[in-house]
């Protein structure tokens, strides 16, 4: 399965100003780890998100948010991010920011 390579190198670009950033194939995309634990990636031309629980639904409820369903079924606390919210710099750090919080307070793997 392909992916926008363009979101992924936003992503690397963006993701340049985190300690622990690793990259890794998964889900059919590419995963960006921190120290070991998922944290955002791209499945074919959306941003995929680890949030946790803490704001999953907060989260999920703005704009072109919406529910990671890879396996036919929701995955609580990943969401993914369709192309029209990564339309500038801006929101696609905004959205990696909330997902580094979550993932930065998990311990390294």
């Amino acid at each position: 399965m392909a992916y926008d390579e363009g979101v992924a190198q936003r992503i690397r670009e963006a993701m340049q100003e985190y300690s622990g950033v690793s990259e890794r194939k998964m889900f059919g995309g590419v995963a960006f780890m921190i120290h070991g634990n998922m944290c955002a990636g791209v499945v074919r031309e959306d941003l995929m998100l680890r949030v946790g629980p803490g704001n999953y639904q907060q989260l999920l409820s703005l704009p072109h948010a919406r529910e990671m369903d890879f396996t036919g079924k929701p995955m609580k606390g990943f969401i993914y991010v369709a192309p029209d919210g990564l339309s500038f710099d801006r929101s696609l750090k905004e959205w990696l920011a909330a997902a580094h919080s979550f993932v930065s307070s998990l311990a390294p793997k």
